[in-house]
């Protein structure tokens, strides 16, 4: 039988996850199939034009009604929406997928792994750090976990955007504290955050990341609505930057703003070992730069022959593939754990690995300090 999905939000990553939701038979064969069953928002009329232009069969207005009927619901709303309805879907044994960052605070990220644990390992429970499914990234992942860049010394991580640059630019929900948690640090830092666990993590490289100090900076304090009606405070950081120190000795640097002019979608990780180096921009996705002991600079590989991770589902070697694909290997892997009832990465647990190390950059900026992370 199909598996029925609902999906809360048909915005940016609703029309993200749908377009790879459709993709998915005509690339992945082997996929499980699926029904977009139900859409849920909270305006009928703006809802029906959402489900046929996404391809839903029905639509609801209030996820309490879906969270039970459905076999996979897809947390896709704003950050404070994300805790209550994960949270009674996976009491009920339905698998959930919520967007990123887990929760706007820590301790709704700690509820809701909290939930995922006691839900058990066959109800899988997945966060949307959707780059870890960039090919170059899963490439750099067996360069290091293979040892070719030897000991690692540096990590660096920056996601760079300007969408906020000009005051005008009208407030949204994600420039008000309840409703989003936090500015860049959460919507660009959670990312960074999570490749950095991701591919030099594990023990025998990196480690997990052990103290951070950290800095945020608000630009422009107050911005007009959408309709120019009313000016909003901004409650959210504009930018921030963090140094991390790792277990095993390695130092860190996270850079991140809605302010650096001319950047639009600059996510770019440097790795630096005792025998390589390599860095990568979500700008150029399908490069990698490698650089290996004995090169006098770097190389720049282009991740696309058939042998590449996923590029045999998509084009022969040299055509390059886009942002939206990365949510098809995303939905691939999720909805294939939903279906053999496995264990799914990035979880709910890694989520709130990622929101530990924001909420202590945050606290390093309140006092001052550096701040351990509990262990």
């Amino acid at each position: 039988m199909p598996l029925e999905v609902g999906v809360l939000g048909y915005g940016f990553m609703g029309k993200a996850h749908a377009n790879a939701m459709a993709r998915l038979p005509m690339f992945f064969p082997d996929a499980p199939e699926i029904e977009r069953s139900v859409l849920i928002g909270r305006t009928e009329s703006a809802l029906s034009d959402a489900a046929d232009r996404l391809g839903f069969d029905s639509i609801a207005t209030d996820w309490r009604d879906v969270v039970d009927d459905v076999d996979v619901f897809y947390n896709l709303g704003p950050n404070h929406v994300h805790r209550e309805p994960s949270i009674a879907a996976l009491e009920v044994g339905t698998p959930v997928f919520c967007e990123k960052p887990l929760a706007p605070t820590l301790s709704d990220a700690e509820a809701m792994a909290e939930a995922a644990r006691e839900a058990g390992d066959d109800v899988p429970a997945g966060c949307a750090f959707n780059y870890r499914f960039v090919p170059a990234i899963q490439y750099a992942k067996r360069l290091l976990e293979a040892g070719e860049l030897g000991e690692i010394h540096h990590v660096r991580g920056r996601y760079l955007q300007d969408w906020l640059v000009d005051p005008e630019a009208p407030w949204s929900w994600r420039n008000d504290a309840e409703l989003a948690g936090s500015g860049a640090l959460g919507d660009l830092g959670s990312h960074t955050v999570d490749l950095m666990r991701f591919l030099v993590g594990s023990d025998d490289l990196a480690g997990e990341i052990e103290r951070v100090s950290g800095h945020l900076r608000t630009f422009v304090e107050e911005r007009r609505t959408e309709d120019g009606d009313e000016t909003r405070p901004v409650t959210v950081d504009d930018a921030y930057s963090a140094q991390l120190a790792f277990a095993n000795g390695a130092m860190g640097t996270l850079e991140g703003s809605r302010f650096a002019t001319g950047h639009k979608n600059d996510h770019t990780i440097e790795i630096h070992g005792s025998e390589g180096s390599l860095r990568f921009s979500l700008e150029r996705l399908n490069e990698l730069e490698v650089l290996r002991d004995g090169d006098r600079g770097y190389e720049t590989i282009l991740i696309t022959d058939e042998d590449d991770p996923y590029i045999d589902h998509w084009w022969p070697p040299g055509h390059v593939i886009g942002w939206e694909h990365l949510f098809v290997h995303e939905n691939y892997e999720f909805l294939s754990a939903v279906a053999e009832g496995t264990t799914y990465e990035p979880s709910f647990a890694d989520g709130l690995a990622a929101q530990r190390v924001l909420d202590a950059i945050e606290e390093s900026n309140d006092r001052g300090e550096w701040i351990t992370l509990e262990s």
